[in-house]
C-alpha cells in the first residue's frame, strides 16, 4: 500500500470534518475527522489485503459467480422489466399516504426536468446552467394564459413546451461558437435574465406576487386535484418523453449528439451538421422543461419567480451527475434520490445539506461517471 493513497484517505476524512466544523463544534467535528480518516485508511488496507495471492482465487471465484448471475439478470427479457417496473409504480400509491405521493409527484416532475437537461449536458455535451428559465417560461406561459383566457391545461402542455423550445433555439443559436466555461457563463446569464423579468415585469407576471388561481387539469369533466392524480399525470408524462427521448437516442441523431460531445471538430470533419445537433439538443431539452414547468403550475395554481432561480438550475444538474451523464435511466434516478432522501433525512435538517454535499464528493472520488454512467 502506497502511503500517498492513505494519505489521500486520510484526508478526505479531515476535510469533511472541517465540513462539519461549523454544526458540530470542535471536538463533534474532530471526532467525525478521525473516524472517517480512520475508516478510509483500513478500507484501503483491507483493499490491499484482499489483493493478495492468499485472497486472489476466492476473489476471482466470487467475481465469475457474479458475473454469471449478471448475465442471466441480463438474458430476463427487456419487455419483461418494463412492464414489472411499471407495474410497481402503478400501484405504490396503494400503499401511500398524500404526503409520501405528494413527494413521488414532485419527484417525478424534477425526473422531467433531468431527462430534458440530460439531453443538452449528457448527450450533447453543453454545458447549460440556464435550464431553470425554460423550466419558468412554461410555468408562465400557462398561468397567463390560464388565468388571462381560460386556456385548457391540455392545450398548454404542447404551446408551454413549444414556446419554450422556441427559446431554446434562440439561446441555441446565440451560444453556437462558445464552448466550456464560456457557454456556461451566457446560459448562467440568460437565466439571470429570465429571473428579472418574471421579478419585475409587473405588468404581465405580476412580479414578486406571483401569479394566483391557475387552472388545474380537467379530464372527462373531472378536475384533477388530490395528489394521487398530479402522480399518474407526472407518470404518464414521464413515461412518454423517456419513451421518445430512449428512441431518439438509439438514432442518427443521438449518436450525432454523442460524436460532437466527445470531439466537436471530428464530428464536424465526419459530416455532421454540428450546427443544426446543438440548436436541436437545447431545443429539445429546453421544451421538455416547458412542459415540466406547465405541469408544475397547474399542480400548485401559483408561480413566481423564486422557483425557477439559478440553484434550481443546479439541482436540476447534480441529479444529472449523480446519476449519470448521458444515462436516461441514470438521470431519472438522480432525482428520485435527490427528491426523496431529503424528505427521509427531515429529522436531521441541519445536515442535509453537509450530507448531500458531502455524498457528491465522495461519488466524483469514486465514481466520477454517476451511479448509472459508464467510463469513458
Amino acid at each position: 500500500m502506497s502511503l500517498s493513497k492513505l494519505t489521500h484517505s486520510a484526508l478526505i476524512g479531515l476535510w469533511l470534518g472541517l465540513l462539519a466544523l461549523p454544526f458540530m463544534g470542535w471536538t463533534g467535528a474532530g471526532k467525525l475527522a478521525a473516524t472517517l480518516a480512520a475508516g478510509g485508511m483500513i478500507w484501503r488496507l483491507l483493499i490491499q489485503w484482499s489483493a493478495t495471492e492468499r485472497f486472489q482465487e476466492p476473489i476471482a471465484r466470487l467475481h465469475r459467480r457474479a458475473r454469471e448471475i449478471g448475465a442471466s439478470l441480463a438474458q430476463i427479457n427487456r419487455t419483461a422489466r418494463l412492464v414489472g417496473g411499471a407495474a410497481l409504480f402503478l400501484i405504490l400509491p396503494l400503499f401511500l399516504n398524500n404526503y409520501y405521493i405528494d413527494i413521488l409527484s414532485l419527484a417525478g416532475l424534477y425526473a422531467l426536468l433531468a431527462a430534458g437537461l440530460n439531453i443538452t449536458v449528457g448527450s450533447a455535451g453543453l454545458l447549460d446552467l440556464g435550464y431553470a428559465a425554460f423550466y419558468g417560461v412554461g410555468a408562465y406561459v400557462y398561468a397567463l394564459l390560464s388565468t388571462g383566457i381560460g386556456l385548457s391545461f391540455w392545450l398548454g402542455l404542447p404551446l408551454g413546451g413549444a414556446i419554450a423550445a422556441a427559446f431554446g433555439v434562440i439561446l441555441g443559436v446565440i451560444t453556437l461558437r462558445l464552448r466550456g466555461d464560456y457557454l456556461a457563463i451566457v446560459t448562467l446569464g440568460f437565466v439571470q435574465i429570465a429571473y428579472l423579468v418574471f421579478n419585475n415585469w409587473d405588468a404581465v407576471t405580476n412580479g414578486p406576487n406571483g401569479i394566483l388561481n391557475i387552472g388545474r387539469p380537467v379530464l372527462l369533466g373531472f378536475t384533477l386535484h388530490q395528489p394521487i392524480h398530479f402522480y399518474y399525470l407526472v407518470l404518464v408524462l414521464l413515461f412518454l418523453i423517456a419513451a421518445a427521448i430512449d428512441r431518439l437516442t438509439r438514432s442518427q441523431i443521438g449518436r450525432a449528439w454523442i460524436a460532437i460531445r466527445e470531439d466537436e471538430l471530428a464530428a464536424s470533419a465526419m459530416g455532421i451538421d454540428t450546427t443544426q445537433m446543438k440548436v436541436l439538443a437545447f431545443a429539445l431539452g429546453a421544451g421538455i422543461a416547458g412542459v415540466a414547468g406547465v405541469f408544475f403550475a397547474a399542480k400548485y395554481t401559483f408561480v413566481s419567480p423564486e422557483s425557477f432561480t439559478f440553484l434550481e438550475s443546479v439541482r436540476v444538474l447534480s441529479m444529472v451527475v449523480l446519476g449519470g451523464m448521458g444515462s436516461l435511466p441514470g438521470a431519472i434516478l438522480g432525482a428520485l434520490l435527490l427528491t426523496v432522501l431529503p424528505e427521509l433525512l427531515r429529522e436531521l435538517a441541519s445536515y442535509r445539506m453537509l450530507i448531500f454535499g458531502a455524498a457528491l464528493v465522495i461519488m466524483m472520488v469514486f465514481r466520477p461517471q454517476g451511479l448509472l454512467g459508464r467510463r469513458h
